[in-house]
């Protein structure tokens, strides 16, 4: 009874809460569509049309920095803005979460791989970047050194080591498969196993001949 009741928490709650976070922003946007219909004094609109202005505004916006002058003065509000050191603060965090969310700008260098640790364990990191930044690579000895980022279990958090290129492992994982492992500590990849072997122990209770 019991490990039933928590086999259907377990499978239930990542929807529910999945659903509710899409409903809160569904919600959270739509708002604020409504409030700026309200400054143009238009009201009693159906539900979602305010959800509808935001994406529409949206759409908008991304065609507009399209346009180098647009573009470009908005880099110069931006620069002036940056010159106030908490506004650069939150911003600099903000957008930073923004471009590694952005599938604009994932490009191929983050490659998963496996780093050997003293002990002759490896360690899942992955390579962020190709590029290592000046004041580093004046410090750091000769060699091809990149930047490898060890994400932390249940934490958008990690550490970032730089990693000679010939002591690395090149792993065939996508990024997002490997990235699930670690956040998760492995235990999304063993849920899966385990429901893949229960569906396959299912099937073939169905399927075998009376």
């Amino acid at each position: 009874m019991k490990k039933t009741l928590l086999r259907g928490l377990f499978n239930v709650l990542p929807l529910v809460l999945s659903i509710w976070l899409f409903w809160s922003l569904f919600e959270s946007l739509d708002e604020v569509g409504s409030f700026l219909f309200g400054l143009v004094h238009i009201t009693e609109l159906f539900k979602g049309a305010g959800f509808l202005l935001i994406l529409t505004l949206l759409f908008i916006a991304g065609l507009l920095f399209s346009v180098s002058p647009i573009a470009w003065l908005y880099d110069f509000v931006i620069r002036q803005l940056m010159r106030f050191p908490f506004f650069k603060t939150v911003y600099s965090s903000i957008n930073d979460i923004a471009s590694l969310m952005s599938s604009d700008n994932k490009n191929k260098s983050q490659q998963t791989v496996l780093v050997h640790q003293a002990n002759n364990t490896y360690v899942v990191g992955f390579i962020m970047s190709n590029d290592t930044p000046e004041p580093l690579t004046n410090a750091l000895p000769d060699g091809d050194w990149v930047p490898v980022l060890f994400p932390l279990s249940y934490q958008i958090a990690g550490i970032t080591t730089l990693v000679k290129r010939e002591d690395l492992t090149m792993v065939d994982w996508s990024f997002e498969d490997a990235m699930r492992y670690n956040l998760t500590a492995g235990i999304s990849v063993s849920a899966k196993e385990g429901k893949e072997k229960e569906q396959q122990i299912t099937d073939h209770a169905i399927n075998e001949p009376k």
